[in-house]
């Protein structure tokens, strides 16, 4: 690949050429797609919402927990109060699987609600904030835990390196690596030889070599400084690794070559944003600086998803957004494990 052919060397989408799907949604962090149109939503009421290629829609709560009805910031988004669905992915069976980041553990729910919990601890000690879950092609599970603070932005105004990625298969949950700050989304490349995982506190994405049931040679991918607290994640057919700049509201990509490109912008107050910036340099961070920031077309973008038929649609998913943008890409998706 030449970097000349790169689809992405020029693309910008500009914030009033989206579209949107969905209404009413709450903390729609986390997005799947299916070939036939559908999509699944996580839902901060404690379940997912299923938006059918009609548009009409059905919210799914996980049956034997209580509705979340937290709706400040703080209960919602500091203390992270009830049960907050955060990264989703498919089962084999098309169960979902879920990094519940208000219950501390990964769950698994069914099409109709019924939800189990896979497990609540490593070695014993509970968790943490757990963040992401995603399944390789041995059927293994990877979670990613941000930190162990509690409140969660603890972590943030101290940038404690207490986060890590956990292996869960039949010998139960061990941790595979550690010291990460602020471990968000992971994918797998095509070969599942790599793992990258964002380190939003770090504000850079973290790769390792997957060797067997450990992970080696661990270095930054792309530039030391994304510019933003990167969240989620994903690559396209080209090798172009996209990510999300939550309270930024920017969605950036690293080219192969390492360069980073901006597709799309849609921040809000840029003086709240630089003082947010400050504040992360000078490690001063506070819940207010960053609550007032983002902007209002994806309020704290926070994920991408590529869908559509031919993968070439991509849904943005955010925490404080009530409906899901999306826009037409000019290179499709790299296939999930599930598509």
């Amino acid at each position: 690949m030449s970097k000349a052919n790169n689809p992405l060397i020029g693309f910008q989408i500009d914030p009033a050429d989206l579209f949107f799907v969905g209404q009413d949604l709450e903390r729609p962090e986390c997005i799947l797609a299916e070939r036939d149109g559908t999509l699944w939503s996580a839902d901060g009421r404690g379940g997912v919402m299923r938006i059918n290629p009609d548009g009409t829609q059905e919210l799914i709560l996980q049956k034997g927990q209580k509705m979340n009805t937290a709706t400040s910031f703080e209960d919602r988004l500091v203390n992270t109060k009830g049960s907050l669905p955060n990264g989703l992915t498919f089962d084999a069976n098309g169960d979902f699987l879920i990094a519940n980041f208000g219950t501390d553990r990964v769950e698994r729910m069914t099409r109709t609600g019924e939800t189990s919990v896979i497990i609540d601890n490593v070695d014993g000690k509970p968790f943490g904030k757990a963040n992401f879950v995603t399944r390789d092609s041995k059927g293994r599970l990877w979670l990613t835990v941000t930190t162990t603070m509690n409140p969660w932005t603890d972590h943030v105004t101290s940038h404690s390196r207490d986060g890590y990625i956990a292996l869960i298969d039949e010998r139960g949950a061990r941790i595979v690596a550690d010291n990460l700050c602020g471990t968000n989304e992971l994918r797998f490349d095509p070969k599942e030889e790599w793992l990258y995982v964002a380190e939003t506190t770090s504000r850079n994405v973290t790769r390792f070599r997957v060797d067997g049931d450990t992970l080696t040679d661990r270095e930054i991918y792309g530039p030391s400084d994304l510019g933003g607290f990167n969240d989620g994640i994903a690559f396209d057919a080209y090798g172009n690794l996209w990510t999300t700049l939550v309270m930024a509201d920017r969605l950036v990509a690293i080219t192969p070559e390492g360069d980073l490109l901006t597709i799309l912008d849609a921040g809000g107050d840029p003086k709240a944003l630089a003082k947010l910036d400050k504040a992360w340099e000078e490690r001063r961070l506070t819940p207010e600086l960053m609550g007032a920031c983002g902007g209002s077309v994806c309020p704290w973008m926070a994920s991408l998803t590529f869908g559509g038929p031919d993968l070439r649609t991509i849904y943005l998913g955010s925490l404080r957004g009530t409906n899901i943008p999306y826009f037409q890409s000019p290179t499709a998706g790299q296939p999930l494990i599930y598509w």
